[in-house]
């Protein structure tokens, strides 16, 4: 949450010339109805399943860039998919640099809490073993813009030829 990867996975994907998709942008279109809305009728539980669901299908598309969202990787199942299909990229950033980012907007359900830091910061703790299963880690920066950040990814995803090769 508020690691860039709906901003990224897009200047990724043009740099790149493929298609990017955003699961939670999918879900949404889907159900008609905001991530938010969901968590609020249907609850959590509900929503992880179709995102599932969703990520399944949209992992049997065309090669491209798909965005997730923060809680989709903590599935097993979800990162067993991403990595048989593709490569799963962490977008990792400090606690302080993700709060820059999110804490003026109200479109974020999980820090619908009293202390929104803090809960952003259990999140993290919580979800950090399951991110550090990602085939690549590229570490964000607050000097970083998103266009310097997707050329961080590609020079990661340089490293896997089965995945990305320079074309001289």
């Amino acid at each position: 949450m508020g690691s860039g990867k709906t901003a990224v996975g897009t200047a990724l994907a043009r740099l790149l010339e493929v298609p990017f998709l955003d699961s939670d942008a999918e879900i949404e279109r889907a159900a008609s109805m905001t991530i938010a809305e969901i968590f609020e009728r249907d609850g959590e539980a509900f929503f992880r399943e179709k995102e599932t669901q969703v990520l399944g299908r949209l992992l049997e598309g065309a090669p491209g860039i798909l965005s997730t969202g923060g809680g989709a990787y903590l599935k097993a199942e979800n990162r067993a998919m991403i990595s048989d299909k593709g490569v799963a990229v962490w977008l990792r950033a400090s606690v302080d640099l993700l709060w820059s980012r999110v804490k003026h907007k109200d479109t974020r359900p999980l820090l619908r809490t009293p202390d929104p830091y803090a809960t952003l910061k259990s999140l993290c703790a919580t979800r950090e073993p399951s991110y550090e299963q990602a085939d690549l880690v590229v570490d964000a920066s607050k000097n970083y813009t998103v266009e310097d950040m997707a050329r961080q990814v590609i020079e990661a995803l340089l490293a896997r030829p089965d995945v990305l090769v320079r074309i001289a």
